[in-house]
């Protein structure tokens, strides 16, 4: 990783240098993801900006992985490069970067207003806006609507009926000669990713959210324990075990290539899924999580992208601007027609250029307005260390160990966490 930065950063002056001696308009940089239609989606709306108002954009591609690119954010702001104008975050870590960024309420006018008002609030930290919503994201599952139709199935209400489903259908698909058939793939590799999965196994269970609104850990209870258990009986049975090693692509390139009944995944994953050299086009159907069964719930986490400015910018203004031009209510319709970003704007749910495009977009809605958030408001700069121990133990029972005896362990590290952090 730190050799990854000093290259970035190497490469990064010399574009300033060329920049100073050519005497080119101001230059603005963003760092974006490349997850999907990302890095295509940013560069266009960049060059859009760009061409509007006269200035030049240079677009850095950043790990997909959100926890290697957050190590990578850390490092670069802990220099206070000026190098970087404009940061891609995920909603989490909004009050973990909050005292690098600026503040963006100077320049958004009344802008923030036509956003899911939970994701201002999550975007703004003792008063500062430090961020803009770009797009939300939420946990969803996507079956193969021909193959439960061939097996007169319903698409699942509960946990343990994909279960049985997944089982089921598998048995029969490779009977039929799809011997690389599985029922169910996710994001089992022990990063981010799992812990917006295996949070929502919990939630969905009655399980609770890891830590409650008081701030205490509440992990270790039967419900929680019962649900890490269901998904570590999983791997093996109707997932393979590489999914331990699966990240949103990895999973997205089974289901797609015809090859898994369910996935879960964000909804990114649809517009590729319908595209015209897609195995399964046509063939795909999405709905909200499964709930956890009685005394459960339906349980989704919420995710999304958000845009933000570097407090060691030496072009806040213009960065600011791009930001404002990024997350308007225009370049937000075009992402979400053109590969399936959920607009963080609600006027847009009720476009009927963007229904016709995602006709499941209106059914997440709900699940978007209630999604299940990450503590991450609550452990505030901890979060990231709170993270990383939950989905080192849902990795463990995934991987085999009991998980009653895994999520006790897991309790008492927490309660060691917030103590120190005293939060």
């Amino acid at each position: 990783m730190r050799a990854l930065l000093i290259c970035l950063l190497a490469a990064l002056a010399l574009l300033g240098a060329a920049g100073k001696a050519s005497a080119a308009p101001v230059r603005v940089a963003i760092a974006c993801g490349a997850l999907g239609m990302e890095l295509k989606l940013c560069a266009e709306g960049a060059d859009a900006w760009a061409r509007q108002t006269g200035n030049e954009v240079r677009i850095i591609s950043t790990p997909n992985s959100s926890t290697d690119r957050l190590a990578l954010y850390l490092q670069m702001l802990a220099s206070r490069t000026a190098d970087i104008d404009v940061l891609q975050i995920d909603v989490v870590w909004a009050g973990m970067l909050a005292s690098h960024l600026t503040d963006l309420r100077p320049y958004m006018g009344d802008t923030p207003a036509a956003h899911f008002p939970a994701l201002i609030r999550n975007d703004t930290v003792d008063g500062r806006l430090v961020a803009m919503p770009w797009w939300a994201d939420v946990g969803v599952l996507y079956y193969r609507k021909d193959l439960l139709a061939r097996h007169r199935l319903p698409p699942p209400k509960t946990w343990q009926e994909m279960t049985r489903t997944a089982q089921i259908i598998q048995a029969a698909e490779r009977a039929r000669g799809n011997s690389r058939m599985w029922g169910f793939v996710f994001q089992g590799r022990a990063y981010e990713g799992l812990t917006c999965n295996a949070l929502e196994w919990i939630d969905s269970f009655g399980g609770g959210t890891i830590v409650n609104a008081r701030g205490e850990i509440t992990v270790d209870n039967p419900r929680a324990i019962a649900a890490l258990a269901l998904a570590g009986s999983w791997v093996g049975d109707i997932a393979p075990r590489g999914v331990l090693n699966y990240d949103e692509e990895a999973a997205r390139g089974v289901f797609q290539t015809g090859n898994a009944v369910f996935m879960r995944n964000w909804p990114y994953a649809w517009a590729l899924a319908q595209g015209d050299d897609s195995p399964v086009r046509g063939k795909v159907g999405v709905v909200p999580l499964p709930s956890g069964g009685a005394g459960g719930k339906v349980s989704g986490t919420l995710g999304g992208w958000h845009l933000a400015v570097s407090r060691y910018s030496k072009h806040p203004a213009e960065a600011a601007s791009l930001v404002a031009y990024l997350t308007s209510a225009r370049e937000q319709k075009r992402r979400a027609i053109a590969a399936a970003y959920n607009p963080t704007i609600a006027a847009l749910y009720d476009d009927p250029e963007v229904d016709a495009a995602n006709p499941f977009f209106r059914d997440l809605l709900d699940s978007l307005e209630n999604a299940t958030a990450r503590p991450s408001r609550i452990a505030g700069p901890h979060y990231n260390r709170l993270s990383s121990d939950f989905w080192r133990a849902a990795h463990d029972v995934l991987g085999g160990q009991p998980a009653d005896r895994r999520v006790a362990r897991l309790e008492s590290d927490l309660d060691r966490l917030k103590h120190r952090a005293r939060w």
